[in-house]
C-alpha cells in the first residue's frame, strides 16, 4: 500500500493521542478511592445489619419491659386490697392468718417481679444505647462514603477532563490522514493491544520489540518513503525513525 509519509508522522501523532486515552482510562478504572468506596459500601451494610438486628431485639425487650410492667400492677393491686382487709380488723383469726400469710407471700412476689422489671429496663438501656450507637455509626459510615464518591467523582472528572483533550486533538489530526490508512491503523490497534503503528527504533520495533533480521531490516531500509511497511513479527504499520 502506497501512503503519504506525512500520513505516517500523524499516524504517530494520532497512536500517541490514543495511548494517552488508554493510559487514562485505565488510570480511572484502577483509582485506589475505588477500594474505598468498595469498603465503605461493605462497612455500611454489615452496620446497617447490626443496627437492623438491634432495633429488633430492642423491639422484644421493650415488650419484656412492658410485659414486667404489666404483671407487677395486678399483686400490688390486691396486695392493696389484702391490706386493706386486714387494718379493717373484720376478719376471724383464721381468715387473718390466711390474709397476713398472703400479704407475705405477695410482697415477695412483687419482689421478685420489680427485680426482673429492673433487669428488663436495665437490658432496655443497653439495647437501646446500642441502637444509637449504631445509628451514629451508619450516619458516621454514610459521611465517609459521600465524601469518597465525590472525592472520586472529582478525580474521574479531571481524568475525563484531560482524555477529552487528548480526543480532540486526536480527532484533528486523524481527520488529514486518507481513510484507508486510517481504517487499517484502526483495525490493527485493536487487536495489537491499543497500538497499531510503532517506530523502527534501529532494528527494534517499538510496538513489539523484537527486532528484525536483517533481510527484514534491509528490506525496510530500502523501501521508498510512500510504501506503508508492516513489522514481520507482529503486523503493526512500521515507521522508520527518520519520520
Amino acid at each position: 500500500m502506497k501512503v503519504n509519509p506525512e500520513d505516517l508522522a500523524r499516524l504517530l501523532s494520532v497512536q500517541g493521542d490514543d495511548s494517552a486515552v488508554d493510559s487514562l482510562k485505565h488510570k480511572v478504572s484502577t483509582l485506589p478511592i475505588h477500594a474505598t468506596i468498595a469498603a465503605l459500601k461493605q462497612r455500611r451494610t454489615e452496620v446497617a445489619d447490626r443496627l437492623t438486628a438491634s432495633q429488633t431485639e430492642l423491639g422484644d425487650v421493650e415488650l419484656a419491659a412492658e410485659r414486667a410492667e404489666a404483671d407487677v400492677v395486678p399483686v400490688r393491686e390486691r396486695l392493696i386490697r389484702n391490706q386493706a382487709r386486714v387494718d379493717a380488723g373484720a376478719m376471724d383469726p383464721k381468715a387473718l392468718s390466711n390474709a397476713i400469710d398472703e400479704i407475705a407471700h405477695l410482697k415477695q412476689r412483687i419482689s421478685d417481679l420489680e427485680d426482673t422489671q429492673l433487669e428488663a429496663m436495665d437490658v432496655l438501656e443497653m439495647t437501646s444505647a446500642q441502637v444509637a450507637s449504631l445509628g451514629e455509626e451508619v450516619k458516621e459510615v454514610e459521611a465517609e462514603l459521600h465524601a469518597a464518591v465525590d472525592a472520586r467523582d472529582a478525580e474521574v472528572g479531571q481524568l475525563a477532563s484531560q482524555a477529552r483533550g487528548f480526543q480532540a486533538t486526536r480527532a484533528q489530526t486523524a481527520s488529514a490522514i486518507a481513510p484507508e490508512v486510517l481504517t487499517l491503523y484502526e483495525k490493527i490497534r485493536a487487536r495489537s493491544g491499543g497500538v497499531g503503528v510503532a517506530r523502527l527504533e534501529g532494528r527494534r520495533c517499538s510496538g513489539c520489540g523484537l527486532e528484525a533480521t536483517v533481510t527484514d531490516f534491509n528490506r525496510y531500509t530500502a523501501a521508498p518513503p510512500d510504501e506503508l511497511l508492516r513489522c514481520s513479527e507482529c503486523d503493526r504499520i512500521l515507521v522508520r525513525r527518520a519520520l
